[in-house]
């Protein structure tokens, strides 16, 4: 499996060009329960992070029937209503699997807010700012990018606001 690990994807190429520094990291793809949020801690786990670092890329369609990006540490839930205010709608729905793709160019599981079809409206969750570094998504799974997190939300036009439930 070491080949995967020469290859570089979309979203490598993109922050190469943007001259964003990132390390490429990678991981035994369908280890875990993918599509939950264990997986996304599992995964934090197997490469030494702090699951708190590590951020997962969900995709919401508002109201308004606009597209909306959000990254949320990966052992957290994005809270709807919290994300609607940070973006201005009423509501917002988590995308159907079945539409990831026809969006954002991305499988399930391998979406990363770098290198969309089109860019949307991204908002990272506040805590980003909290780490020198964080990980997202490569843009393929078994694998991510480890990078400083202000070039970044300046490459996406990002903002941050708080998108996470409270637990209790």
């Amino acid at each position: 499996m070491a080949k995967h690990k020469e290859e570089k994807t979309n979203v490598m190429r993109i922050l190469d060009q943007k001259k964003i520094p990132y390390t490429a990291r990678f991981y035994e793809e369908g280890e875990g329960p993918e599509g939950t949020r264990e997986y996304g801690v599992h995964v934090a786990q197997a490469l030494g992070q702090d699951p708190a670092r590590g951020f997962k890329t969900l995709v919401a369609r508002g109201a308004s029937k606009g597209i909306y990006v959000f990254e949320v540490p990966v052992a957290e839930t994005l809270d709807l209503k919290k994300a609607a205010r940070a973006v201005g709608e009423k509501s917002i729905q988590l995308l159907h699997v079945s539409e990831i793709n026809a969006v954002t160019g991305y499988i399930r599981g391998g979406c990363s807010p770098v290198g969309m079809k089109k860019a949307y409206p991204t908002v990272f969750h506040e805590t980003v700012t909290d780490y020198d570094t964080v990980y997202i998504s490569a843009g393929k799974i078994g694998a991510q990018v480890e990078l400083a997190p202000g070039p970044v939300l300046e490459l996406l036009g990002a903002e941050t606001a708080d998108l996470i439930v409270k637990e209790g």
